[in-house]
């Protein structure tokens, strides 16, 4: 059970930073673009590939990934590298539902409903910035709780 758990907890962690990685990759690729339709394509998948891979992702790394310490025997909150790994994913996943996601439905509704000239690329590129920055921030964190998973010292 145990090889099982990890497994489904490796595969979950490669899907889901696979998945929000690419979204940052092909956000850039669109906005170099300036196609609204594009941006807004991109935007769109953006959303659909959290629902499909990012939140089922989550759910998955987080039950296969306590029941893997548990299976372990080992303490989640008495083991320092499990801990920081789910403080450096919880703070992941703040700052998703704090401000990426609303950021995302804010570009997708910019983008959707706009003709290229009333088109304000001010406040696009202001939104967008910030979608960058937070990605970034949701991005290297739970790449910090893969770092503390695999360097971690044997129980």
């Amino acid at each position: 059970m145990y090889q099982l758990l990890k497994l489904i907890h490796i595969v979950a962690v490669i899907i889901f930073l696979g998945n929000i990685i690419t979204g940052l990759f092909w956000k850039a690729h669109a906005d170099r673009t300036r196609d609204l339709r594009f941006i807004a394509h991109t935007m769109h998948g953006i959303v659909r590939a959290d629902r499909w891979f990012t939140i089922p992702g989550v759910v998955a790394i987080t039950l296969a990934g306590i029941f893997t310490a548990i299976q372990s025997g080992l303490p989640i909150l008495g083991t320092g590298w499990i801990l920081w790994s789910l403080v450096a994913f919880t703070i992941s996943g703040i700052i998703f539902a704090w401000r990426l996601a609303p950021l995302q439905k804010e570009l997708l509704a910019l983008t959707g409903s706009a003709s290229d000239t009333s088109f304000d690329w001010t406040l696009y590129r202001s939104k967008s910035t910030q979608w960058e920055l937070w990605g970034l921030a949701a991005t290297v964190t739970p790449l910090i709780a893969v770092v503390l998973m695999v360097i971690k010292r044997p129980a």
